[in-house]
């Protein structure tokens, strides 16, 4: 049952009404992230699955993007998302994009100081996609944890 009003289960929106203003910069923000962003689709999947994981968000979780299948995105990058430091199936970029996702919402500094991880990074993401994927999972981890600190939707199944 949702914190902040009488929303039904299913109801992942109703909480705009709250703050309308900032609930309405937040959906655009949420738009951007999702049409806009230069990442590739498995890459920007396993990412918000990871931060999805991290936050324990179950509307986040059960999130699928429509184009998925079309990417090469299917149940199986979704599944493995939690073992994406040894599951076969991820590339080098996306195990990376996994890594700054888990240690982002996790060990921000950590990941900050880590010359090492940047080099790495470098070899597999230019300047405008690491900025897309910071932007990404900043969005992904205040959205989930606001949803699932608020309890709000948590019954959903959202197809992007």
């Amino acid at each position: 049952m949702s914190r902040i009003g009488d929303f039904p289960d299913d109801d992942v929106a109703g909480w705009v009404l709250k703050s309308p203003d900032i609930g309405t910069a937040m959906a655009n923000f949420t738009h951007a992230v999702y049409t806009k962003g230069r990442l590739p689709l498995r890459v920007r999947e396993l990412a918000r699955m990871v931060i999805a994981l991290d936050n324990e968000c179950v509307v986040c979780q059960n999130t699928r993007d429509s184009d998925g299948l079309a990417a090469g995105v299917d149940e199986d990058l979704y599944d493995h998302a939690a073992q994406w430091r040894t599951w076969p199936g991820y590339s080098e970029q996306e195990r990376i994009a996994a890594e700054f996702a888990q240690r982002f919402a996790a060990d921000h500094t950590g990941l900050r100081d880590d010359e090492e991880f940047w080099e790495r990074a470098a070899a597999h993401f230019d300047a405008e996609l690491l900025t897309d994927l910071a932007l990404s999972c900043a969005m992904w981890l205040g959205m989930g944890r606001m949803l699932r600190t608020l309890d709000i939707g948590q019954s959903c199944k959202l197809t992007l």
